[in-house]
């Protein structure tokens, strides 16, 4: 009990972990590194320092998707096999594997807190020994089919907070706090209010991106939105569900001993698009601040979920109301808006987007397997002033940004999905530094001292003979 209590006291409200041990490097959710060499004045000397070869089951999402953890001179990663390996930060050298060859639709990962790593495969929450990768605890959280783990867990205050999503047909996302030493589930939130209209058509909710946790301990997440996207030819425009179809689309904010609703705020009432708010939010004094699919980035008070200001970013057509029953351009579409987490630093907001349109009706979109991403698609960088949300400047990219927004000092990360990598100056967009990775980058960059972590685990057309992997750039 003595080696629990400790732990349990590892982390107390408001303090900010060093290195990279959490999946947005800190509980508020800002993506900044603390204490990085890495800035505008040398970030042009990034340099490959090693290579970690991934080599696991290939799904729709590729081998690899989530953000590397780092703390103690170790690195720790997760692959869409739900394998999690420890690496030496400095050689790049393989320390320990542990397998659970369940295959996840990510973006998955890890935590580390505490000596353990935190993770989850598709159907189970479970922590490891961080030294020696020994499964401590393991607790099952999905007991049907029609709910799934795809998130990265946050851990704070002794908890573990992770989520189910729901998927087709009648799942209900389903967010969870697990106490870090035993596993035990400590309460549940449903994120599905109510039933269904039609329980065997409507599926959804849930969280796909970790929550964030304030200096007093109260949880945010954002949730995933309902299906089927449009509707059907019996049940046009999202009739499988009725009215708001609270909570999803929404931002919660929770009570994190106890899980009870403080508030929430939906974005999209009743949904038709996959307008899921599913970015992590991100926490900076009395504001809370998200993001998601809608293309839409919303600042919020987070004592009373009052919106202080929302703002558009990329391109947006046929984006709100009922759709027709013919099919238009629907912009964003299914694989658009902000996908992936933003990041924070000194008063900005740096806000990933895919500017990726689709055809869609009342009765259904065109099947999503045939999009063309690259064809089709492209990206945007957007830089918002956090107190009024006034875009500083804006950097277009040939590719859709499909990892997330990360901050070292004065310069922000992003990857593009045909593995180009950009270091951008915070002030003006300016790009100071580019690389290229061997394969698709739909993962996020991590930053530990004097270097740059990124997975690269997926295919791009233009990548033959791809190589997935996980690649340190150093200073110097």
């Amino acid at each position: 009990m003595a080696a629990v209590a400790a732990f349990l006291v590892f982390r107390g409200p408001g303090e900010r972990p060093a290195g990279w041990p959490l999946p947005n490097a800190d509980a508020a959710g800002t993506r900044s590194a603390r204490g990085s060499n890495i800035g505008a004045a040398n970030v042009h000397t990034l340099h490959v320092a090693w290579r970690f070869p991934l080599d696991g089951y290939q799904t729709v999402s590729g081998i690899f998707a989530s953000t590397p953890v780092a703390s103690g001179g170790r690195v720790y990663v997760q692959d869409l096999d739900s394998d999690v390996f420890a690496i030496d930060e400095r050689t790049g050298r393989r320390l320990w594997v542990t397998h659970a060859r369940q295959v996840d639709g990510g973006p998955n990962g890890v935590a580390f807190a505490g000596g353990r790593v935190f993770g989850n495969t598709a159907r189970a929450a479970f922590a490891l020994d961080a030294d020696t990768g020994r499964v401590l605890w393991r607790t099952k959280l999905v007991h049907s089919a029609n709910q799934t783990i795809d998130i990265a867990p946050l851990v704070q205050n002794g908890l573990v907070f992770t989520s189910t999503v729901g998927v087709p047909k009648g799942g209900k996302g389903v967010l969870y706090a697990l106490d870090a030493g035993t596993g035990r589930v400590v309460w549940q939130f449903s994120t599905v209010l109510g039933d269904w209209a039609v329980p065997g058509k409507a599926a959804g909710g849930g969280a796909w991106w970790p929550f964030s946790v304030d200096g007093a301990g109260r949880v945010y997440a954002g949730t995933a939105n309902p299906v089927p996207w449009g509707g059907s030819p019996r049940l046009p425009n999202g009739g499988a569900y009725a009215g708001r179809d609270l909570y999803t689309d929404s931002l919660l904010s929770l009570d994190g001993k106890t899980g009870k609703l403080r508030w929430y705020f939906q974005a999209t009432p009743h949904d038709v698009r996959d307008y899921d708010l599913g970015g992590s939010p991100v926490l900076v004094g009395p504001t809370v601040y998200v993001a998601g699919k809608a293309g839409i980035v919303y600042a919020l008070d987070a004592s009373s979920g009052r919106v202080l200001w929302r703002r558009p970013v990329g391109r947006h057509e046929n984006d709100t109301g009922p759709l027709p029953r013919h099919r238009v351009l629907v912009c964003p579409g299914l694989y658009g808006g902000v996908e992936t987490p933003m990041a924070y630093a000194d008063d900005r907001l740096f806000v990933p987007v895919v500017d990726l349109c689709m055809k869609g009706s009342a009765v259904g979109y065109e099947p999503i397997q045939n999009v063309d991403i690259p064809s089709r698609g492209s990206g945007e960088l957007v830089a918002l002033d956090a107190a009024n949300g006034r875009p500083a400047w804006t950097d277009r990219f040939p590719v859709p940004l499909f990892g997330c927004a990360t901050v070292a000092n004065d310069v922000v990360f992003v990857s593009s999905l045909d593995g180009h990598l950009y270091g951008v100056r915070t002030s003006d967009g300016r790009v100071l530094w580019q690389a290229r990775m061997r394969a698709a980058v739909n993962a996020c960059p991590a930053v530990v001292g004097d270097e740059l972590l990124v997975g690269a685990g997926a295919d791009y057309p233009t990548l033959a003979n791809a190589r997935y992997e996980l690649a340190a750039f150093r200073l110097g």
